[in-house]
């Protein structure tokens, strides 16, 4: 076995803060090797976005499968998605930071944003890659992402309506719309709802959000996501409605749960300095 294929597997098995040194050279190889199992090559798209140092060289790598039309349709899609990991961390780091330099440099942000959105606007890609692109792109808002989250919100096909509401979790607006799919019969489209409810602190959800955790029959993944919604949304009624599951005996709830109660604690104090600001401005008045 030579030693890409001996890196290879040892990033298929570590935790990416293990990876040696070499391991976006070695993804970068077998991104690029159209000889390679297609198997192999989504593989090494998914290990990509997991990389610790994100970099110019492995998100153009990246992009070029996203805008090859030859490659694979699930190829393309798994490395758009890939991209938005890079996409995020660079628009929140930004360019005029004096003491934080982002991953990727401007020209490599500009030319991810912009192939994300020709891929998602050409009609003639295989859906999957544009709403995979999409999906990505939204990391890093730009205006045009509120028409096209509303199109596929609006759309009767169920895919899109998923990616319009894993979207919404990015990009504000859409309240009426998350609150309308928390009713979805789709459980994907329901918990990606109650997502983006948590994330934005949607009041008006959080009598659905609150059933959700109290009952018994909702399903894991589904009681994850509310209950991480339940401490964003109502930071002062969390421990009412969360404490019942702190003792889980599964550890992922009982973890999820000390998260969300900690969350919460962290909304009341912020509240609480709100409201002695306010007092104070009201004294000064």
């Amino acid at each position: 076995m030579d030693k890409r294929e001996s890196t290879f597997g040892a990033l298929k098995v570590l935790p990416p803060w293990e990876w040696p040194p070499h391991a976006a050279e070695t993804l970068i190889e077998i991104l690029q090797d159209p000889k390679r199992p297609t198997a192999d090559r989504i593989t090494a798209a998914e290990l990509a976005g997991e990389l610790p140092t994100k970099e110019d060289e492995i998100s153009l790598a990246l992009l070029n499968v996203v805008a090859g039309e030859s490659q694979p349709a699930e190829l393309r899609a798994r490395a758009a998605i890939s991209l938005g990991p890079v996409l995020e961390e660079t628009d929140s780091e930004g360019f005029d930071e004096v003491y934080s330099e982002p991953p990727i440099t401007r020209e490599t942000f500009d030319q991810i944003k912009q192939t994300l959105r020709k891929v998602y606007s050409d009609q003639k890609a295989p859906k999957e890659v544009r709403r995979r692109a999409l999906e990505a792109s939204v990391r890093a808002h730009e205006d045009w992402h509120t028409d096209a989250i509303r199109a596929a919100a609006f759309s009767v096909d169920e895919d899109w309506k998923l990616t319009a509401a894993f979207c919404m979790r990015w990009v504000r607006g859409f309240d009426q719309q998350i609150l309308m799919m928390i009713e979805s019969k789709n459980p994907l489209i329901h918990r990606e709802a109650v997502t983006a409810a948590g994330t934005w602190e949607l009041d008006a959800a959080w009598p659905h959000v609150a059933a959700l955790v109290e009952s018994t029959k909702t399903e894991k993944q589904l009681l994850l996501a509310a209950i991480a919604a339940a401490g964003s949304i109502r930071p002062t009624e969390a421990h009412d409605v969360l404490d019942h599951l702190a003792d889980s005996r599964d550890t992922e709830i009982a973890e999820a749960v000390e998260e969300a109660l900690m969350m919460a604690d962290l909304g009341d104090e912020d509240e609480d300095e709100d409201e002695e600001v306010d007092e104070d401005d009201e004294e000064e008045s």
